[in-house]
């Protein structure tokens, strides 16, 4: 059975991720980008962030804002975005949050942030909770309501964090948490942001 489970998860996000990436025919990937040198910098858990062959457009769909607000991931473009799908019942999420606040800390401001975005069932009270619990501070408490833009990008398990470029496209994955603020992840930001 669990084999089973895990072959259905794998299919859902491959159907996900060429629903999200335009496979199929007509398709056209976006200009490769050069991250050697940044992928080189990886290091520890950071190996799990895997770059794109080419960078992967984002889809247009809306997402609400802790205020009561939308944005789309096209709003952040301009900067390096570090976009972290989680939920409020997922333990790895709770793990890995603070690493994630830490990094924003450090490293954020006009070339790099952190946007968090709870996909799924997640109440604002219960995010509050959750980001209380955890004493993060920093990090937007954004909602993907009904999960649409965690499917439309092909995000099959939580959390599952994003690399966007300035250009507001896909550059990278990382599937599972991960501690964000070790020397290999902020080396990796400065990397991406230096002049």
């Amino acid at each position: 059975m669990t084999r089973w489970i895990a072959a259905a998860t794998l299919a859902l996000g491959i159907v996900g991720a060429g629903v999200y990436w335009g496979f199929g025919p007509g398709a056209t990937p976006a200009a490769a980008a050069d991250y050697t040198a940044v992928e080189a910098l990886r290091d520890g858990q950071m190996r799990k962030l895997m770059f794109h062959a080419n960078p992967q457009p984002l889809p247009d769909t809306p997402f609400e804002t802790a205020e009561g607000g939308t944005l789309r991931l096209a709003d952040f473009a301009g900067r390096y975005t570090l976009v972290n799908f989680w939920a409020t019942w997922c333990a790895p999420c709770r793990h890995e949050m603070p690493s994630l606040s830490r990094l924003q800390e450090v490293m954020g401001g006009d070339r790099f942030a952190v946007v968090t975005i709870a996909t799924g069932r997640n109440a604002p009270e219960a995010i509050a909770r959750f980001f209380d619990e955890i004493e993060v501070t920093n990090l937007p408490q954004h909602r993907d309501v009904g999960g649409a833009l965690a499917r439309q990008m092909g995000i099959a398990g939580l959390p599952i964090t994003v690399l966007l470029d300035p250009e507001g496209r896909e550059v990278a994955r990382l599937i599972g948490d991960a501690e964000w603020d070790t020397d290999s992840a902020k080396a990796i930001v400065a990397a991406l942001t230096a002049d």
